[in-house]
């Protein structure tokens, strides 16, 4: 896929900027993509999940007064970024509370359809993301406004009768995402094999296409069928073939707008050295962890001056932007039976939220990604700028394997609503 690298000028400090509700209706068409990407290769017929971990900090450089607008979700089945409008804090708003409150709604839906060979009643099956996006915001009540990125593990589509999980990719704003596969072999480097586009009006990085609930007092003309109107004719969606192994960076502008892409991929492998031959084992959740702390803080590094009192390059202009900056790092792993008895004692116990943050804080985790990664602890890694160290423990063994496929589909259940 074409990546290609934007550049503006100028350091940024100001926050985003609300658009108002007939500035984005007379716009939403240019930003609607409904887009499927298959990949020929074919693998072991199961069904797969996400193991990821996030990490979020506002540049060190933005007003101490400012409340961090961005949010984030990592669980087995959806990932997600949203980034908060932060110029709603000068009407007495809080800024973070509708997109934590947005993927809060996007998580318990996602949980609750898409865990593989779990017995949904029809009405409320997975109908695609744009029908999940669209009940998530109707369950909401928080004012505010909120770009919006989901990337959701879909395991229905099948080939010749096998199961061919794809990931179904929602944009609204300008959150980005970035998929990374070993093209050449187990034993390749980590290359780009998908990345969305940015939804910016007119270009300009402080007016994202957004989702907004507001009152008369913000925007007179607002009504909250704009912002069901906006995932319906505005969101930018696709659908790509994912397979084991494969590496999903989520991040809000502060991210993106900061670093390149061939930047975030050389983090990504200079982490996730190549592993040797044998079978696949999942990458420990605290390796996921590190990376996406260290894309924060080189996003956060471009604001400071190097030799000479030069500012670095990004893909707005010299020294990039101040911003709240978020990042999900995600890895695609077999949904085993580990998995669904984990689920499983976590329904029963009413404490699916725990086990629902897959590499996270709480404290049961996702028991069954925990279970089948190498025992390496938070305190043995160490990313730093420019190498990967690991105290002795045997690397990740990793096997690629493919058959021949067609490419007409018996059910694609990847489905666009």
């Amino acid at each position: 896929f074409g990546i290609p690298q934007r550049r503006l000028a100028g350091m940024l400090h100001s926050p985003t900027f609300l658009v108002g509700t007939e500035k984005q209706r007379g716009i939403l068409d240019d930003f609607q993509r409904r887009d499927q990407h298959f990949s020929e290769e074919y693998q072991t017929n199961k069904p797969l999940c996400f193991s990821a971990r996030s990490f979020q900090k506002t540049h060190p450089g933005k007003s101490k007064d400012h409340k961090d607008a961005d949010a984030t979700v990592a669980s087995p089945m959806l990932l997600g970024v949203a980034d908060g409008v932060s110029q709603l804090e000068a009407f007495g708003m809080d800024a973070s509370e509708l997109p934590n409150e947005l993927l809060r709604s996007c998580e318990l839906l996602g949980m609750s359809q898409l865990i593989p060979d779990q017995p949904v009643n029809p009405p409320y099956a997975y109908r695609g993301p744009v029908s999940l996006l669209k009940e998530a915001y109707e369950e909401t009540e928080s004012l505010g406004s909120t770009t919006v990125l989901l990337a959701i593990l879909d395991n229905s589509t099948k080939i010749h009768g096998k199961i061919h999980p794809m990931v179904a990719v929602l944009t609204i704003g300008d959150c980005e995402l970035l998929m990374l596969r070993r093209l050449e072999g187990c034993q390749s480097q980590l290359q780009a094999v998908f990345h969305t586009e940015m939804q910016r009006i007119d270009g300009n990085v402080q007016t994202p296409l957004q989702i907004a609930r507001v009152d008369e007092w913000v925007d007179p003309d607002f009504d909250e069928e704009l912002a069901l109107e906006v995932i319906e004719r505005g969101s930018a969606v696709h659908c790509v073939s994912a397979y084991e192994g494969d590496i999903i960076v989520l991040g809000s502008d502060g991210v993106f707008d900061n670093l390149f892409l061939d930047e975030v991929v050389k983090i990504c492998n200079e982490a996730m050295v190549p592993p040797g031959p044998g079978t696949f084992v999942p990458t420990q959740p605290a390796l996921l962890s590190q990376i996406a702390t260290r894309l924060v803080e080189e996003s956060h590094a471009k604001s400071r001056a190097g030799v000479g009192g030069v500012l670095p390059e990004t893909p707005i202009g010299r020294g990039g932007k101040m911003d709240d900056t978020a990042v999900v790092v995600g890895e695609v792993v077999e949904w085993t039976q580990a998995h669904s008895e984990a689920w499983a004692q976590a329904r029963g116990q009413h404490r699916w939220k725990a086990m629902a943050t897959c590499g996270g804080t709480d404290s049961m985790g996702c028991l069954a990604c925990n279970e089948t990664a190498r025992d390496v602890d938070d305190e043995e890694i160490d990313v730093r700028r420019h190498h990967l160290h690991i105290r002795p423990v045997q690397r990740h063994q990793r096997m690629q394997s493919s058959c021949d496929s067609e490419a007409d589909d018996d059910r694609d259940r990847c489905v666009i609503v």
